[in-house]
């Protein structure tokens, strides 16, 4: 195993075109929920100057265009895009949305999995989340980044902003930051020295004491102007922030996106489950790193096949683990769904800052970042 290497995660905001078209998408994944907990949905969304589409199939529900537009402006509007060239105001909004295919139903309607793939789920004992330190810290900066431009900043920062980490590892352990990069959007008033004595000390309050490495690896928008932003500058497209979504790169990906899909697509479902599982198994102590994978094929109730590697940091053999998961605990996507609760509409609050590593919600949002199956796990002879 290597012990002394760095690696480096990215994050971008909630303004960031790509994520503003997850958002777009979750959300309206949220409102067909409240009209059916069964509806399936598969919603893309794509935006560029002035312009909002929406693609994708919805079966068991339906939204009035009215409706639609309506949850499209105040997604925009409360975002903060009134940019001369795509404003929440005057936009375009051009809804594509038809039904599903009636093969598909008929295969997923025996409560099978609503296509084939593979999910993996991770964790480490590296953060107090069970998260990578890289992509932990990239979504904490931009986290307290729209802390302080929905209030003190608001009228200095844009809603456009992406930042990298990279992080030296001594002995398999995270040691110190090796370089950040923070890009955001700001007014045009603000020359970039100016940006970038507000910028730095929001950078070191994310950071732990001590970690903060050379100066000259702390890179502030290093383009220079960064006034045009959003959908006027870069066409957004929901589904391509994968490695944002998930673990930084630290751990493998399936080969689905998340955002716009209702819970019966195991690319969803199972990979919350993953992680799930993965999570309670190094809180719990039986290893201090996890990678787990499932794989589905379509029309059919139960994962082809689970694989566990712990990392050789495991107290049991991943066959043991393994068979044991397997026995006790339903990984249908029915069962996935019931298990985690995942009917209801929870999914716009996770299009944006990851969709692990974050803390429960009382409305069931999270449901997969639970420790409540420790004790479970406990019962294992180790």
């Amino acid at each position: 195993m290597i012990q002394n290497y760095i690696i480096t995660s990215e994050s971008v905001s909630d303004g960031h075109p790509d994520k503003l078209c997850d958002i777009i998408s979750d959300s309206l994944l949220d409102a067909y929920l409240r009209e059916n907990q069964l509806v399936h949905t598969a919603i893309d969304t794509v935006v560029t100057a002035n312009t909002v589409l929406i693609f994708g199939e919805v079966s068991g529900a339906s939204l009035s265009t009215k409706n639609i537009n309506i949850l499209v402006r105040n997604i925009i509007k409360d975002i903060g895009y009134e940019q001369e060239h795509f404003n929440w105001k005057t936009l375009k909004i051009k809804n594509y949305i038809h039904g599903q295919s009636q093969d598909i139903l008929e295969g997923i309607g025996r409560e099978g999995a609503g296509d084939q793939g593979i999910m993996f789920g991770y964790a480490c004992s590296e953060t107090e989340n069970f998260m990578p330190a890289p992509i932990y810290y990239a979504h904490k900066i931009l986290k307290n980044l729209k802390f302080y431009r929905s209030s003190k900043l608001k009228n200095i920062l844009g809603p456009d902003a992406k930042s990298q980490v990279t992080i030296q590892y001594r002995d398999g352990k995270p040691f110190k930051i090796h370089s950040i990069v923070v890009s955001t959007q700001h007014h045009p008033d603000y020359t970039i020295n100016q940006l970038r004595e507000i910028i730095r000390p929001i950078i070191l309050e994310s950071l732990p004491k001590g970690w903060m490495g050379e100066e000259i690896h702390l890179y502030i928008n290093p383009a220079g102007r960064f006034v045009t932003g959003g959908p006027e500058a870069d066409t957004g497209l929901t589904g391509r922030k994968i490695i944002v979504d998930t673990y930084g790169g630290a751990a493998p990906h399936g080969g689905g996106a998340f955002s716009g899909k209702d819970p019966s697509k195991v690319d969803r479902s199972a990979a919350y489950m993953a992680r799930y599982l993965a999570k309670n198994i190094v809180a719990a102590g039986l290893a201090k790193e996890c990678t787990l994978q499932l794989s589905y094929a379509i029309g059919l109730k139960q994962p082809i096949s689970l694989f566990l590697n712990m990392h050789n940091t495991g107290r049991i053999t991943e066959a043991c683990l393994g068979a044991y998961i397997q026995k006790h605990i339903d990984l249908s996507p029915l069962g996935i769904r019931k298990y985690l609760g995942l009917n209801s509409p929870i999914y716009a609050h996770t299009a944006s800052y990851g969709h692990f590593g974050r803390e429960p919600d009382k409305d069931g949002g999270f449901s997969w970042e639970r420790l409540d199956l420790i004790p479970f796990l406990n019962l294992l002879q180790v």
